[in-house]
């Protein structure tokens, strides 16, 4: 097991558990299951009942909580400094010993079910498990984190314990502190309360290349007052060295919301603003182990449908061609005041430390991460682009009322034809 911590000093801390499992371990018939067994941890142990274990946090006036990803779940619990060790047990417990049993797994069943339905209320989710699903056609990456309904409906105790007895392996997690931690007591603690677990990782278990296909996904709704897209080209994967560069590129183009106003150090938003192309848009580069997506979710009116994703288009091929210094150097530095502005109380921090250390086996300091950023000049962004973006086949999602929206030769033609001027 991997232990990495900060120690800060202050009086609270939080610690916790970055395993290296989510749901692209998952085959067709168990998606569901990662997710499925983080709703679990919470509902009993050998030595805590649900209602034990909910006092005894409370009593510590301690935060306990946990998220599955594609590729991570997580554990984590915030509490004081001097209550570390309590923290830890819990942690250990509910990871090792939870009973996982029949009569909470169908009531947890029904939670889900619900949460499902409350998803499919959020368009961005939605699109973005549609955009997933059309970028990595037929494999775990393109399957949700919830899973679909069916499954829900059949995932048993023996999936739960298979999936744990494959996955949870001690040389596939993390354990991560950040606050008011003393690192050889954190050392003492997972050697005290993890000493058990396997430690063995098969190599074997290791997940499928999932290719990037590209596609489209439309769900037309002329009942939907505006339109949800998401078009995106494949980035890349935590490790590949042109991942900053893709960065600095996703910051240059930032975002723009109607209500708050024009941003002026992005273009695009400028223009949005000028020409009421949309209400709202935003950049994302998504990483992935081996692979990612870089692109642009807006919101949009049905007569602005074209008009919006040619203007998305047309910056994008701007970066693979006319971008100046100035604006590279203005990104980079919003890039590094962002990141580093983020890693502010000890909870994002010991997020960062999980996440890195699952990722890179090891976290990226400060210096050397500015430094990285600050080598991305425009020759570096543009040759970047033109490798990640130039003639790219995307994926597209759209929800709504899209029927001005293009055909999709059309769009995979202006990846690489720059409209007339304005």
């Amino acid at each position: 097991m991997w232990v990495a911590s900060e120690d800060s000093g202050a009086p609270t801390a939080t610690v916790g558990i970055w395993i290296d499992a989510g749901s692209r371990f998952e085959n067709e018939k168990n998606n569901g299951v990662a997710h499925f067994l983080e709703h679990m941890a919470f509902k009993g142990t050998k030595k805590r009942s649900q209602i034990d274990l909910e006092l005894e946090v409370e009593n510590l006036g301690a935060h306990l909580n946990a998220y599955t990803s594609r590729e991570q779940t997580v554990y984590y619990a915030k509490c004081f400094s001097k209550d570390l060790e309590t923290a830890v047990e819990i942690l250990a417990d509910i990871n090792q010993n939870s009973l996982l049993r029949e009569p909470e797994i169908e009531r947890e069943r029904g939670v889900i079910l619900r949460e499902m339905q409350e998803v499919e209320t959020n368009l961005q989710e939605v699109v973005f498990d549609h955009l997933h699903a059309t970028a990595f056609k037929n494999s775990p990456l393109g399957r949700t984190i919830l899973g679909p309904v069916e499954n829900i409906k059949t995932i048993n105790r023996e999936d739960l314990l298979n999936y744990i007895s494959t996955h949870y392996k001690g040389s596939r997690m993390v354990l991560a502190a950040a606050g008011g931690v003393e690192h050889e007591h954190l050392v003492s603690l997972a050697d005290k309360y993890f000493g058990k677990l396997s430690p063995s990782h098969d190599e074997g278990l290791s997940f499928a290349k999932c290719s990037f296909t590209g596609g489209e996904i439309r769900v037309r709704d002329n009942g939907m007052p505006l339109a949800h897209m998401a078009l995106a080209v494949e980035g890349a994967g935590w490790t590949d060295p042109s991942n900053i560069a893709l960065m600095v590129a996703n910051t240059l183009i930032g975002s723009y919301d109607r209500s708050v106003g024009p941003n002026m150090a992005s273009m695009l938003g400028q223009e949005c603003a000028q020409f009421n192309l949309c209400h709202s848009f935003q950049s994302f580069n998504t990483c992935y182990t081996d692979t990612g997506l870089w692109g642009m979710y807006f919101v949009v009116e049905e007569d602005q449908v074209e008009a919006m994703l040619r203007s998305v288009q047309a910056e994008w091929l701007r970066l693979c061609t006319n971008i100046t210094d100035e604006e590279v150097t203005r990104s980079r530095n919003h890039l590094l005041a962002n990141m580093l502005l983020m890693l502010d109380g000890s909870t994002p921090i010991c997020e960062d430390i999980g996440r890195q250390m699952l990722c890179y086996r090891r976290r990226i300091p400060p210096p050397e991460l500015q430094a990285r950023i600050e080598a991305v000049d425009a020759k570096v962004l543009k040759e970047t682009c033109m490798k990640f973006i130039f003639d790219k086949k995307p994926a597209l999602a759209a929800v709504g009322p899209i029927d001005q929206l293009p055909d999709y030769a059309t769009i995979c033609s202006q990846m690489y034809q720059f409209p007339p001027k304005k």
